[in-house]
């Protein structure tokens, strides 16, 4: 292990998921976000990339360290 901090990300739902596919809902939801304006923060990792890329007109990402 690296002695270098572990990246963060937040996540801010900014519109709703309703009228798009079950998989960009569920992806919404393993996020952990419930409605709208809600932010969580993630470790930033390649399998939270991938979630993010697929739901990138549903969130807005913010980086942190």
């Amino acid at each position: 292990m690296s002695d270098q901090p572990i990246k963060r990300v937040r996540v801010t739902l900014v519109k709703s998921a309703i009228g798009y596919s079950e998989r960009h809902k569920k992806t919404v939801r393993a996020l952990g976000l419930r409605r709208l304006h809600q932010t969580v923060e993630h470790d930033d990792t390649q399998t939270l990339q991938g979630m993010l890329l697929l739901v990138n007109h549903l969130v807005r990402i913010e980086k942190s360290e």
